[in-house]
């Protein structure tokens, strides 16, 4: 079964699982959440991102980590953060200290990529604490059958439907994917 929303359509989240016994209503020692099956081996999605995540050179993930360049505080802040995660994960691929408002971008920004559920699971909630006042945008980098051949239709539901914002949610320029 598919679900339609708008012009997104979505797999249902139970396929694969068709047929599979009940779940147990048993609640968990802590009196609140509830005993799951128990399963032979982790999900998959521990060390591969699913499809349609990007596995190769593009990368899964695309962090913006935005920043006010007429704000001098936030800037300096901003040149720290970058200098830092080139440091502490030079396994990431991290781009140009941009200082104006680039593509998209409403303001300035540098970007990080992820290739790994690792490197995700290490890196988000790590700048969830070290982001300080900065916002960032973290998006999927998707292809799926149907993908326009600009790929724009894509990059629009990577950037909007399916993206996750930590701190302020910065209007982005869509009509660059239209």
């Amino acid at each position: 079964m598919a679900y339609v929303a708008g012009k997104y359509t979505y797999p249902s989240p139970l396929a694969g699982y068709e047929g599979a016994p009940p779940l147990p209503d048993e609640k968990a020692e802590d009196g609140k959440s509830y005993v799951n099956p128990v399963n032979e081996t982790l999900s998959k999605a521990y060390l591969d991102f699913p499809d349609p995540l990007d596995k190769g050179r593009r990368g899964g993930f695309d962090i913006h980590i935005y920043y006010y360049q007429a704000n001098e505080a936030q800037t300096k802040y901003a040149r720290e953060l970058w200098e830092r995660i080139r440091r502490e994960f030079p396994e990431l691929r991290i781009y140009r200290f941009w200082d104006r408002p680039i593509g998209p971008h409403p303001v300035a920004m540098f970007e990080v990529n992820l290739f790994t559920p690792a490197q995700f699971g290490a890196f988000v909630p790590w700048l969830a604490i070290h982001r300080g006042p900065l916002s960032a945008l973290i998006h999927p980098n998707t292809s799926e059958p149907g993908d326009s051949p600009s790929g724009m239709d894509v990059e629009l539901r990577n950037h909007t439907q399916r993206a996750i914002w930590m701190g302020e949610r910065l209007p982005l320029d869509l009509d660059r994917f239209v």
